[in-house]
Parts: C-alpha cells; sequence; structure tokens
C-alpha cells in the first residue's frame, strides 16, 4: 500500500556514519580507478596516481559544498533540494530535471557493462538475457527497505576489499622479484621526468575525477540518517577521501608492474596487470570483483535516483500522487524504484556504454555546479560572517566542474541539452511558465513529529 505523503509515513532514520560512508564507498566503488586505469595511463603518460590525486582534490571542493548544504538544508533531493530553496525554485528544478540523467544513466551503463561482462563467463545467455536479469536485481534489490540495501552493501564491500586486498598482495610479491631500477623507479608513478608534460597530467586528471562521481548520491539520503547536520558533511568529505587514497594505492602498485602505457586492451587494462602480477587465477578474480562493483554501484545509483524523484515529486514539481509517496511498509517510495527499474531495462537496449557514460557526466556536473553556487550564494553572499574560504572553495569547485562539462562529447551535449529542454517546457507547463511556486516540505516540523 502505497501513502500520500501528507497524511503517511516518512522516511525513517536508520542509518549511521560508517553505513552512510560504506554506502557512498559502493556507489562510486572501491576499484573505480581499475576500469579507467588503461585510459588514464594513456592520457597521463603514466602519471596515473598524479592524475588520481588532483581528481581527489578537485572534487573535495565540491564534497565539501554539499556537505555544507546538506548540514542547511537536512532533507532529500540533493542539489536540487539546495539550489531550489538557496537560489530560486525554478533554477533548483532545472538542475534535479538535470540529475535525473545522472542517477538514471548510472544503472543503465551499469546494466550495460555487467551484461558483457557476464556473457564472458556464459556466453550461451544472450545480452538481453543479462540486462533483463540485472535490472530486475537492482530493482529488487531497492524495494526491500533502507537497512537491507545497507546490509547489502557491506557485503559487496567487504568482497571487493578482498580482491584490492588479493591484487596488493601479489604485486608486492611481484615487485619484490621484480623491482623497479633504482629510487627513481619508486616515484615514476608520480612524476617521471621523461614523459611529464602539464597538458598529459590535465588531461589524464579530467578523466580521473569520474573515479569520484557517486559521492553526490549520499546528500539523497539525509532523511534517513542519524544527526545529518554533522553526518552528512563527514560522510561526504571521507567518502572522497577514502577513495582517493584506495585509488591511488591500487593504481601506484599497478603502474610499477606495468610501466608501458599501451596493453593489449586499454578498456580492461586492470585485468591484464593483474593477470601479470599474480597468474590467471588473480586475471578472474578482478574481472569478477569488477562485476560486482558494477553491481553495487548501480544498485546504490538506483536507490539515489528513486529519492531525488520523491524529494521532486513531495514539492509537487512532478505529479506528487505518483513520485511523492512511499511504502507504508518499507518506507522507500516503491514507485520510483520501479519505475527507475523500467528505464534502466529500456535504456540497455537503445544506449551505448560510452554515450551512457558521457550523459552520466552530462547531469552529474550540472548538479555539482548547482550545489557549489548554492553554497557561495548561502554562505558568501548572505551570510553575516564572511570569510576567504568561503568565498573561494565554492568558485574553485564551480570552475572546475564548467571546465569538465565544457569538455564533454558533443553528442552528449546535444542529447543532454535536449532533455534539458524538454524538462524547462514540462516545468513551464505545470507551473504557467514558472509563475507559480513550488511547495515544500517542513522538514523541522516532520522531523519534531
Amino acid at each position: 500500500m502505497n501513502t500520500d505523503t501528507k497524511s503517511g509515513p516518512g522516511l525513517r532514520r536508520a542509518l549511521g556514519l560508517s553505513s552512510l560512508v560504506l554506502y557512498g564507498i559502493i556507489l562510486i566503488q572501491p576499484t573505480a580507478p581499475m576500469p579507467l586505469f588503461g585510459a588514464a595511463s594513456s592520457l597521463g603518460q603514466g602519471h596515473v596516481v598524479t592524475t588520481i590525486l588532483i581528481g581527489m582534490v578537485a572534487m573535495l571542493l565540491t564534497a565539501i559544498s554539499y556537505g555544507k548544504m546538506a548540514n542547511a538544508y537536512p532533507s532529500a533531493g540533493s542539489a536540487y533540494t539546495y539550489v531550489s530553496r538557496e537560489i530560486h525554485p525554478s533554477l533548483g528544478y532545472f538542475i534535479g530535471w538535470g540529475m535525473i540523467f545522472d542517477y538514471v544513466m548510472n544503472p543503465i551503463i551499469c546494466v550495460i557493462w555487467a551484461s558483457k561482462a557476464s556473457m564472458n563467463f556464459i556466453p550461451e545467455i544472450p545480452f538481453a538475457g543479462f540486462a533483463v536479469f540485472y535490472a530486475v536485481l537492482f530493482t529488487s534489490m531497492n524495494l526491500r527497505g533502507i537497512e537491507a540495501s545497507a546490509r547489502t552493501n557491506s557485503i559487496i564491500a567487504a568482497g571487493l576489499g578482498i580482491v584490492i586486498l588479493l591484487f596488493l598482495g601479489s604485486a608486492v610479491r611481484y615487485l619484490f622479484i621484480n623491482p623497479p631500477a633504482g629510487a627513481a623507479g619508486w616515484l615514476k608513478p608520480f612524476y617521471n621526468p621523461e614523459t611529464f608534460s602539464f597538458s598529459a597530467v590535465s588531461a589524464g586528471a579530467s578523466l580521473a575525477v569520474l573515479t569520484y562521481i557517486g559521492f553526490d548520491g549520499i546528500s539523497t539520503l539525509s532523511e534517513e540518517v542519524h544527526n545529518p547536520r554533522k553526518n552528512i558533511l563527514r560522510a561526504t568529505v571521507l567518502v572522497c577521501l577514502i577513495t582517493g587514497i584506495l585509488a591511488s594505492i591500487q593504481v601506484y602498485f599497478a603502474q610499477l608492474v606495468w610501466p608501458e602505457t599501451t596493453f593489449p586492451d586499454q578498456d580492461t587494462a586492470f585485468v591484464y596487470v593483474a593477470g601479470k602480477a599474480g597468474g590467471q587465477w588473480l586475471f578472474f578474480a578482478v574481472n569478477i570483483a569488477l562485476l560486482i562493483a558494477t553491481i553495487g554501484s548501480g544498485s546504490g545509483a538506483h536507490l539515489g535516483a528513486g529519492r531525488l524523484l520523491y524529494g521532486m515529486g513531495r514539492d509537487n514539481a512532478i505529479p506528487r500522487k505518483f513520485f511523492g509517496v512511499v511504502n507504508a511498509r518499507t518506507r522507500v517510495p516503491s514507485n520510483n524504484i520501479i519505475l527507475i527499474g523500467f528505464f534502466v531495462l529500456a535504456g540497455a537496449f537503445f544506449l551505448s556504454y560510452p554515450l551512457g557514460a558521457q550523459l552520466l557526466n552530462f547531469g552529474a556536473l550540472i548538479a555539482f555546479m548547482g550545489v557549489n553556487a548554492s553554497a557561495f550564494t548561502r554562505y558568501f553572499i548572505r551570510s553575516e560572517k564572511k570569510n576567504i574560504l568561503q568565498f573561494l572553495l565554492p568558485l574553485l569547485g564551480f570552475a572546475v566542474c564548467f571546465y569538465l562539462w565544457m569538455s564533454l562529447d558533443i553528442k552528449a551535449k546535444i542529447v543532454g541539452l535536449c532533455w534539458l529542454s524538454a524538462g524547462v517546457l514540462y516545468g513551464a507547463w505545470r507551473t504557467s511558465w514558472f509563475r507559480k511556486p513550488l511547495l515544500y516540505v517542513d522538514f523541522e516540523k516532520e522531523d519534531r513529529e
């Protein structure tokens, strides 16, 4: 039974800081740098660790803005919520509509990648069979309730951690037998004077930022977290730091094991590195690990999409009777979870993985720019107590995100702008060209009740 938010149940505060950090890490993927390793190595001329660290600094700027805005507005909706309330409802609606690309495209490309990876193990089953399986799997996982989702994340994180440790152990053993030449050889993943150039490292860093995309999903769970005013900021920053440290360690050892920047297959380069370090068994172990990571990421993004639509539906930016309700038993927005499942399945058949990934970045970077603009507006323009950090941090975060957004493929820009145009027309129709205000829920009153 579904219940309208006006008279029925709200979301349950069931997550602590550790569960929130775990959710963020799984959403990003502990193995996030592995699929990007080959391309980042080629673009950065072997300076993969440096590009990962630059990406971490860039995303930390936006993570701080996310945490500060979640502290001000502890409610579901993420960037949509912050921009709507801090800048203008119409601009918030625009941001939220763009975010739908981010959250929906993530599970779509995960279904595509997982289906193709599974065909490597069981080629007798066609792509369509696996696509249906994974779309149904993501949907069913998120219909069980937030506590069940957190338990699933714990299991996935444990499995990925073991595989990462196996790779690192094998890499250390390989390097003990085949050490780099001299002390300088150990530092080449950070700086190789023979190949270093600012343009190459900058190009690699623009790709390495993709390692961190997904951390913003933490803020969509603000209404299901104990002490959200503190824990959202803490978790957002911690997830970026932990992801950056784990990613740097992984690619550092991978670069030492395979110092060249060419691979038998660039997209699966890390698998070949694992095979060189540990043999055929590790080759297949890393294949399986990436498949598990993709399932975790896709399921987490599916969950975040459902809560994004719930936040927009509750404000009646999209029809409240369908999107702004939660299931009375599981306390999750079941309508949204099921609808996203249908979109994910359809997208798996009509989109390619590269285009889906570009469209994901299109929506994510729009959201990041919106959050940085909101933080700048609230904590510098409107704040009585101003300081230089409140001025610099959000502006730098906005500038980095805008640069990356401008660097997207032209096809992704065209499709994304068409989507945004459709959203603007729909919003204009619902609000008489945005003359009618969007009505917001009193979250503080809901918490007291």
